[in-house]
This record gives C-alpha cells, structure tokens and sequence, in this order.
C-alpha cells in the first residue's frame, strides 16, 4: 500500500504541474491573442473615424460631432469616443465615458499630435480599459485628435475561466488517476512479480549477472529471494565456464573476445592494457547545432578497438574532433562506445601547428613515403622533426599519468607517429612492458638511410622491450637497418637486439579483423539468394545504374593503394572483352585523407580524372564502368557492397597487411565472391586462394577480373572457403592473443613499490 500511495500521489503531482503549466501558456497564448484582436479593431475603428470626423472639425460643425460621438457608445465593447483640441483637452465625448472613467479623460501622448496613431491600456477602478487615438489634420497641420475607448475587462474574465475549467479537469484528473492506478496496483502488479521471480528461478543456470535495487515490501519478497540465490548461482556458472575456457585454451579453438578475456586475465593477471595511437576511434563533432559521435574510416579502429572491448582497457589518441573537449571529464577521460561502454578513452590536445608538422609533416611526407616502395619522394624538415619529438615527449607524459599507480602495465604502442615514445616511456618507468606494433612496412636499410634522424628513431623504437610488424621480411629489414646503424648484439637465432644492457624482440603478428560467425539460421539456398539479390538491387538503384557484375574497391585515397593502376586495369578489360561493355561496373568508395599535403591533393585530382575519362569512353544511359563515391565511411555502410560484389580489387603498390582484403572474405558468409590482391600486400601471405596479381601490370589485372568474372561458381566457393577458414581461425582475438603473449613473457624490472630499499635493479 505504501508503494501504492507513492505511485497515486507522484502521478497527481506530475499530471497538476503539467495542467497548470499548459493552462499558464494557455491563458498567456489567449491574452496576447485577443489583445491583439482589440486593438487592431480599436485602430480600424479609429481610423474610419477619422475620415468622417476631419471635414466636421475644419468647419467647426459642433452638434454633428456631438451627435456623432454620442452614437459610438457601448458598441461591440466599445465605451465611447473623444475628439481632443490642439491642448489635448477633451471637447467631446460620449456621455457615458464620464460615468465609467470620471470627469477627467487620460491624457493623449504627444506623438498623436505629431501625426502618429497611439494606444495604451489602463485601469479604470476595477476594470481595464484601452483606448487608441488618432490625429485629425486641419489644413496642412495636425491640430486636433480622435480617441477611441473600449472595454477590456473581458479578457480578464475570460482568462479567470480558463483557470477555473483547468482546476475543475485537475480535480476530475486526480480522482482518475488514484482510481485506476490504485486498480492497476492491485490487479496487475502482483502476477508480474510471480512472473519474474519464475523467470529468475528459470535464469539461475545462466550466465548473466544483475545488480538489482528492489524495493522493501511484503510483495517484493519473492522476488529477493530468488534473486539471492542467483547471484550464488551465477558466480558458480561463471567459474565453471571460465574454466571451460581456459581448457579451451590449449585446443586449436576459434579466438573470441570471451576468450581473449580469459586468457588476458590469467596472462597478464593484474596488468592493465594501455593503446597509444595517433587516431582516436571515436571523434564528437557538431553538425546542425547537435553533438554527434563519429567512428573514423581506419583498420586500426577496426582491428584495435575489439581488444579493448575485451579486456577493459584504456586507449589514448588524439583528441583531433571539433567538439571532443566537450565530451571528456576533467581528466581528459571518456568511456566509450557511446551506446555500451567498455572501455577509456584519453584524449591528449595538439596545437594546430603541431598536428600540421608532426603528423602531416614528418610523420605524413617523411616517414609514410620512406616506408612505402610507392615512388613518391619524402620530405624531411627540421621543425616537422622537431615537432615530432615535442608530440612524442607530450604523449609520454599522457601514458605515465594513465599507468600511475598500475603494477606492471602493458603498453602497446601503435605505428609509425610514436617510433621515440617507447624509450621515452621506459627511461621514466622501467617496469613497464612496451610493445609498438609498425602498421606499415619497414623498408631495406640503404632506403631508410634517407631518414636524416635515422638512428634517433632506432633508438627511440628499441626502447620498447617488443617490436612487431606484420610480416618476417619486415623484421628482416628491421634488423639489417639496425645491424648497419647502431653499435648492438643481434641474435639472429632470437631476432632480438642486444642494446644498452636492454633486449628487445622483434616478431611478426600478421593482424587481422574480427571475423563474426554467421547466424545459425543462415543458408547458401534460394532464400539468401535472393536478398543479395534484391540488395544489389537497392544499390544499383541507389547509384543510379544498371549492370550484371559489380566490383568493389574500398580504401582511403593515398597513392600507396594503386587506385589509378585499378581503374586502368578495368579499362584494359574492357577493351579485351568488350561483351562485358554495359554489363560490369567497378564501384571505387575513397576516403579523402591528409588533404593538406599536396601529394594527396594531386592523388584526388588524377583518381577523379582517370574515372572521367574512362567513363567518357565506354558510358552509356543507365551504366557506366566506374562508379567513384569519394566519402568518408564505416564497415556498417560499406558491408552491404561486400556482400553483392562480385569481385573485390586490392592493388596497393605496398602495404604492410591491407585489412579490406580480410574484410571482404569475412563478410562473405555466402562463400561466394572473389578476391584479386596485390602481391605486395602483407595479406597475400595469407590469402593464397586470392588471385595474386602485380598492380603495375594492367594486363595481369585485367586478365584476373576476366578470370574472376568467368570462374566455376564450384571453384569460386572452394576458394573464397579456404580464405575464410584462414581469417577465422587467425582473426584479431588470435592477433591479440599472440602479442599479448609474447609482451607477457618478457622479464622486466621490479616496479618502484616492488624494489628493496637501497638495491639499484639492472634490466633483465
């Protein structure tokens, strides 16, 4: 009952405020409304006075204009008219007006004898009048005035009934409302607790934990009982299946994030995991005045973020969006995702010129092109290096303030932006593990040579206790570069580096992407036959074309990815097979990136270009070949490409792994498809049963989409099969799990809690 009567008087209580505030707007809305109604007739009225009066007050006609006023008294809420002499004293009036306003009429504002209508409202004892007057010009002069005056009263009275009929409903209201809901209490409450505490008794042996807050009451103890012993419940089941999954463990299983969780936990006990990155995975930005949430187009995101996901941990980026200073605390700290958080995000703020110097500068134009066999020549500035390390020192500071007070923390540094970061952070906390993982390729020595502060770089990654890149030839090249610039021990048989009394291993971890199982419900039949179907009909209809094939490219538009080499290779397959002419469209969706470098700028306007001029060659009204959508874009909107196309092109000139080729196959749950890849690719390791091809040779490349497009449907399967069994046994959990194990292997020194008083440690 008690709950009952909160319940009745919460609902009174809201239903009277929101009556009262909507008949407050009400009577307001209703008063300025017939305000306005009044006096705009007071001025129609006044005004069409006004000609009749004129012609009798220039010839001094006084009965008539008597007469004339008397007639105008208690019409339509009228009380009278006034005619005003150049004094402002009042010659005539309305008989009646002397009773209701006594013998002394208000006085006329000025501005009405200057030639200006004017009105006002006023109280006349009880009541509120308005009147409106008017000039009378005599000759070329205003010398004389006319006043209208009307009741107002009645909109006083008419909203003292407004509120008299709100208090009436509120009162009928209330009685409702402690009626019905003293009936829904009484009626309706009690079966749905029987029900859920049932359907808690059935949940018992499940794997959800709840943190109920129950309310006290006789009606609810069912309720807490069987609560209780779920929760005892639940804490069994959950060690059971942890247990599981650490059986698990030493089988060749599928990576998951529950998996990878488990293994965390046991392999890194009480180690928290810390991601550094120059590009953060969510962005906030304002767009038509609203704070919106933008997940930036990169593999990074893509293959970083389920790790975090899985294992709590922090990552810190960037904060590069216009409204990201609006979204963190006072630490610089948000949890995210936005809709289910699971992990921090830090944001660490560079200045516009740092952003311009060290990720656009030497970072963008000096490194990325060093690395990329992509015959683009790198810039080297001396303030872009010195920005460089001042963004460096700045994100140290950031990641020892994270790993204050943790016990062994892991740091896993991200690319090429931070190759001094590791040293940085390992001079200050010597105890801290320190991976940094190269996204991109480590070229041969003679070409890293260029680098002005070469053996700056080195020493700065070697401070990290492992190094990884994504294939072995990588760290080859890695530790040739070192074997030629710094004085050091390298352990071939090991590949570590000996340096300083400090040992640093260098391993590939090809990464992946998170490869989702398909619905147990899925099939290969007629039926997911024909919603690809339909969707390759959306989407042809949604770009404005008609055509049997469809080839996809996704990648962000830098000139490593071989984009005008792909659109050339599509023309030279038209031309030799021009019965696919009106019948195969290629659909290229880049990301504009790094527009402020003059190289990218260049990059657009020939992939632009090149589309034009080869879609002038061969289009006609409902098709053309090329289908450009230069736009920013998430795996969400570009899935459903994956899933029609027929074919999906990666021509990079060089990259380190290229996740949209992994992509593509994880996401063709219909084992159908094909995928044509570069050879000097990473993932062309792995992906065998890709149609390996040199983008330099158009005629390689046009004979491959010749070959993909007239392959056995059988063939076609059994490839696209192999790929996917690669991607999902070696998917990002497994990557995660491999570095993760290797950073956990490495000895490192006793954290200064740790340490005895007065031993200095040396590095294991």
């Amino acid at each position: 009952m008690r709950l009952s009567f909160r319940l009745i008087l919460s609902l009174i209580f809201a239903v009277t405020i929101v009556s009262v505030l909507f008949a407050l707007y009400q009577v307001q809305a209703d008063r300025r409304a017939r305000r306005n109604d009044l006096e705009k007739r007071a001025q129609l009225m006044a005004e069409s006075l006004q000609e009749t009066v004129q012609p009798l007050v220039a010839k001094g006609a006084n009965g008539n204009l008597q007469r004339l006023v008397e007639r105008f008294g208690h019409r339509e809420r009228m009380e009278g008219v006034a005619i005003y002499d150049p004094q402002g004293h009042p010659v005539f009036k309305t008989s009646t007006l002397s009773a209701r306003l006594g013998s002394e009429l208000p006085a006329l504002n000025k501005t009405v004898f200057q030639g200006n209508g004017w009105g006002e409202f006023f109280k006349a004892g009880q009541s509120k009048m308005h009147l409106f007057a008017v000039p009378l010009h005599i000759g070329d002069s205003t010398t004389w005035a006319l006043a209208v005056f009307h009741d107002a009263s009645y909109i006083d009275t008419q909203n003292s009934k407004i509120w008299r009929d709100t208090f009436k409903n509120v009162l009928v209201q209330m009685l409702l409302i402690s009626t019905i809901t003293l009936l829904i209490v009484r009626w309706t409450m009690e079966r749905p607790v029987k029900r859920l505490a049932q359907w808690l008794h059935d949940l018992r042996a499940g794997s959800t934990e709840p943190h109920p807050e129950l309310p006290a009451g006789d009606v609810f103890k069912p309720l807490t009982l069987e609560v209780t012993h779920l929760a005892d419940s639940l804490k069994l089941a959950r060690a059971s299946a942890e247990e599981e999954a650490r059986l698990r463990e030493t089988a060749n299983s599928l990576w998951t994030a529950e998996r990878l969780r488990v293994y965390q936990q046991a392999t890194l006990e009480e180690s928290r995991l810390f991601v550094v990155s120059n590009r953060e995975p969510y962005e906030h930005v304002f767009r038509g005045g609203q704070l919106e949430t933008v997940v930036p187009a990169s593999g990074l995101v893509t293959a970083m973020e389920p790790i975090l996901r899985a294992c709590d941990g922090t990552w810190i980026a960037h904060g590069a969006g216009e409204a990201d200073h609006e979204t963190v605390d006072e630490h610089d700290r948000l949890r995210v995702p936005p809709e289910e958080p699971q992990y921090t995000l830090r944001r660490v703020w560079l200045t516009r010129e740092e952003e311009e110097r060290y990720y656009y500068g030497f970072a963008n134009e000096g490194i990325w092109p060093l690395c990329h066999i992509a015959h683009t020549r790198p810039v080297f500035r001396v303030e872009d290096w010195e920005a460089y390390q001042e963004v460096n020192a700045k994100f140290a500071r950031a990641v020892l303030e994270e790993v204050e007070g943790e016990d062994h923390p892991i740091v896993l540094v991200q690319d090429y932006h931070f190759g001094l970061l590791p040293k940085l952070i390992k001079e200050q906390r010597p105890d801290v593990r320190v991976a940094i993982f190269w996204h991109i390729p480590w070229p041969n020595p003679e070409a890293f040579g260029i680098c002005p502060w070469q053996r700056e770089l080195l020493e700065g990654l070697l401070g990290a206790d492992l190094i990884g890149f994504h294939i072995q030839s990588h760290c080859n090249n890695f530790l040739e570069t070192i074997d030629r610039t710094l004085e050091s021990r390298i352990e071939w048989e090991r590949f570590a580096v000996s340096r300083g009394g400090h040992d640093t291993i260098v391993r590939p971890f090809p990464i992946s992407v998170d490869f989702k199982e398909p619905p147990a419900f899925h099939s290969n039949g007629s039926g997911a036959s024909e919603v690809l179907r339909q969707e390759r009909y959306r989407i042809q209809r949604q770009l404005g074309i008609q055509a049997d094939y469809l080839g996809i490219g996704v990648d962000r538009l830098d000139y490593t990815k071989g984009i005008p080499e792909r659109f050339r290779g599509v023309e030279r397959f038209l031309d030799r097979y021009p019965s696919y002419v009106g019948r195969f469209t290629f659909v290229q969706v880049g990301a504009p990136s790094r527009t402020h470098i003059g190289r990218y700028q260049d990059l657009i306007r020939e992939v632009e270009g090149e589309a034009d001029r080869i879609n002038r060659r061969f289009e006609s009204k409902h098709w053309k070949p090329i289908v450009f959508l230069k736009r920013h874009h998430n795996h969400h909107e570009i899935e459903p490409f994956y899933r029609v196309a027929d074919l999906c092109l990666v021509t990079s000139l060089h990259d380190g792994m290229n996740l949209v080729a992994k992509e593509y196959v994880a996401t063709r749950d219909d084992e159908g498809g094909a995928l044509i890849l570069s050879l000097f690719t990473g993932a062309s390791r792995e992906l065998q049963d890709a149609l390996i091809v040199n983008p330099y040779d158009t005629e390689q490349l046009a004979e491959a989409i010749h070959y993909a497009l007239d392959m056995d449907s059988r063939q076609r399967r059994e490839r696209m099969r192999r790929m996917r069994r690669v991607v999902r046994q070696h998917n990002i959990y497994r990557w995660a799990a491999n570095l993760i194990g290797a950073v956990s292997e490495i000895r490192v020194e006793p954290s200064p809690a740790e340490r005895p008083q007065g031993v200095k440690c040396q590095p294991a």
